[in-house]
């Protein structure tokens, strides 16, 4: 397929496949075949079409390497135009037209390429053709609103120069549209595409990077300038480190825009079967008086509903706004506590600028920066919605009453705790290897261990959370219970952990890392375990072992693991349903951890069971009913687990 694209610094994949390779490989190197037939070189991206305010360049066959070569000495010529590009590029067909022109005569190749019938049309009719390319990437690097929903008419665009070119998003055909100018299409006309499948963002996520370079070029310039001030550096001597600094910058700032634009692909993968919490949420921040949906053009619930019964969520120009929302709520709350003074959160503001500022020297000014505290919960919010996901903050406050600051930092202890930073770097180096949604599906597990490991930090710590305490006590445990599993399983949660692993593997991930991603979820009881096996620093490595062995049995004796498995397909459609079910999942959590310990006092399992046989049975007996009838629901789970409570009850030792 050809591409539209302008020379310009991003092509946004978003697609499954691997589309370009280096020139040096084959394509039997990139093992993805059934993409043989379209995957390019690095330089062979063929820019079809492109139009400004004076013409229209028209290319339909463009050789890759020559039309890149004069796009960038383009690039280079002072005030230059398309009219500056040498004809003797381009192909058969093609040309550079004024848009002043009363007729442009349209060749076989371009009518080919543009997927248009008539032989000539009026420069404004081109330009709407080109927009309306049957091509992979539409990219906006104009001034202007080209695009609307059917729905709007031009006069609500409000940008009446460029009526006689918009065009409707029902009659785009590009694949995917990347915003590297603002406005280029109303949100109405983007939300349109998503709905039908188009893959779009938001012109401030796509232009997110300018802002950000922005932000940073200011806050290092406050910072050197208080050093030149202290008289410890000359003017020359920060402009020369200014530049140095530049590369380090940049890819700081793309890591940014990198992170959130893969919160946003993630959150748009759970959209159908998280439409209900995102509603919830909705509702939420209208009520506490920071959103008003019409303004936002977001969706209204009686839309949602509709939407549900479709199998469809929000889209990404709607969670945009909503991960915008969600970012400027957290770093308010932020700002409003003594987060930013906490040790740990608080190394963030080093991380914020580049290495060379890490010296000693530069100590002092960093931590009087006037905006240390903004740099620091700016830092903290990226790093937890962008890991965590929007709706994080919104359903452990609904369900635990959890502050925003303690929620980061128990998201940042249980990251530390289960290293989940190495794991979920290993995952994104699968980019351009594996299809987009594996990786998708791989980091999901990440960040269900992270938000479990959460819940169970701001429920059973200290508060304030004490991170470097919080890992001293925990890390060295989950590791080692890590390596425990493959032999504590049961063999149903060995088989699905293996039947994950199977179908990353086929999708081109390692052996190791599919395993180590596939047995997350299996790993979320760890801090249960550790916390009874006692303190770390006082219980050696076979106390540890020991508990583990008696809490994974206990899952398989008692068919405590399909309690579990029960309780976690609990609906949670409303606030009640999701409080419920989260407390249900405590109830279970508490007891397992009491069953356990009081086995290992008794001297171990079989000694427990035989000394609790009646009200085993019994408990057995009832889950045997549960599992024979309907469906369980909430109603049936809880007589389970008020069985299950009757199992640690002294009255009913046998």
């Amino acid at each position: 397929r050809r591409i539209l694209v302008t020379p310009v610094d991003l092509l946004w994949n978003g697609g499954i496949g691997t589309y370009v390779k280096a020139s040096t490989e084959t394509h039997a190197d990139v093992g993805d075949k059934s993409n043989d037939a379209v995957r390019v070189d690095g330089r062979a991206l063929r820019l079809v079409a492109a139009f400004d305010h004076r013409h229209v360049f028209l290319d339909p066959d463009p050789d890759p390497e020559r039309s890149a070569a004069e796009r960038e000495r383009l690039f280079r010529l002072p005030r230059s135009s398309w009219a500056d590009y040498d004809p003797n590029i381009i192909s058969a067909g093609g040309g550079v037209f004024p848009r002043t022109a009363k007729l442009i005569p349209l060749s076989p190749e371009v009518r080919a390429a543009l997927g248009v019938d008539a032989e000539a049309l009026r420069p404004a009719a081109l330009v709407k053709a080109v927009l309306q390319a049957p091509v992979d990437l539409l990219w906006n690097g104009g001034i202007g609103t080209y695009v609307k929903a059917s729905t709007e008419t031009h006069g609500d665009v409000g940008d009446k120069a460029n009526d006689a070119v918009r065009i409707d998003a029902t009659e785009l055909r590009a694949r995917v549209v990347g915003e590297g100018g603002n406005l280029g299409f109303t949100q109405r006309g983007r939300i349109e595409f998503a709905l039908a499948g188009g893959r779009i963002n938001t012109d401030a996520i796509d232009n997110s990077g300018g802002v950000d370079c922005s932000d940073h070029e200011v806050n290092i310039k406050i910072l050197l300038n208080t050093v030149v001030a202290d008289g410890e550096m000359t003017v020359r001597q920060r402009d020369r480190l200014l530049a140095e600094m530049t590369d380090e910058v940049a890819a700081n700032v793309l890591r940014d825009n990198y992170d959130q634009t893969g919160a946003l692909e993630t959150a748009r993968a759970q959209a159908a079967a998280m439409v209900e919490v995102h509603a919830r949420y909705l509702r939420k921040l209208e009520a506490e008086g920071g959103l008003d949906r019409a303004i936002e053009f977001l969706p209204t619930d009686e839309v949602l509903a509709s939407r549900r019964s479709n199998g469809m969520g929000l889209t990404s120009p709607e969670f945009s706004v909503l991960l915008a929302y969600t970012k400027l709520d957290v770093s308010s709350r932020l700002l409003a506590s003594d987060a930013c003074e906490d040790p740990w959160l608080a190394r963030e503001l080093a991380a914020y600028f580049p290495a060379p500022l890490h010296d000693e020297r530069f100590a002092s000014a960093m931590a009087r920066h006037p905006l240390r505290r903004e740099i620091i919960a700016t830092r903290v919010t990226n790093l937890l919605i962008d890991r965590a996901g929007t709706s994080f903050i919104h359903r452990l406050t609904e369900e635990t009453g959890a502050t925003v600051p303690e929620l980061a930092r128990a998201h940042a202890a249980a990251w530390e705790i289960f290293d989940l930073e190495a794991l979920w770097a290993a995952v994104e180096a699968l980019d351009n290897l594996v299809p987009a949604p594996t990786q998708i599906d791989m980091l999901l597990p990440v960040r269900r261990l992270a938000e479990r490991a959460s819940r169970w930090l701001v429920r059973h710590g200290p508060r304030p959370l004490d991170v470097a305490a919080a890992e001293a006590a925990f890390r060295s445990g989950t590791a080692r219970l890590a390596g425990l599993l493959p032999s504590l399983l049961s063999a149903a949660d060995r088989q699905a952990a293996e039947a994950r692993a199977a179908g990353w593997v086929d999708a081109g991930v390692g052996k190791d890392l599919a395993a180590r991603v596939a047995a997350l979820d299996a790993l979320a009881p760890a801090l249960d375990v550790i916390q009874v096996a006692g303190d770390p620093e006082t219980s050696d490595s076979g106390a540890l072992d020991d508990v583990a062995a008696v809490y994974f049995a206990l899952g398989t004796r008692l068919e405590l693991d399909w309690l579990r498995d029960r309780i976690a397909a609990l609906p949670r459609d409303d606030r009640w349903q999701a409080l419920a079910r989260s407390a249900l999942g405590d109830d279970y959590a508490r007891e397992r951890a009491a069953l356990t310990a009081e086995a290992l006092h008794a001297g171990g399992l079989d000694q427990w069971l035989a000394q609790h046989r009646p009200v085993v049975e019994r408990f057995l007996l009832v889950i045997d009913d549960i599992r024979a009838g309907a469906p369980p629901d909430l109603a049936t789970l809880s007589v389970a687990m008020r069985e299950a409570r009757a199992l640690s009850s002294p009255s009913n030792l046998g």
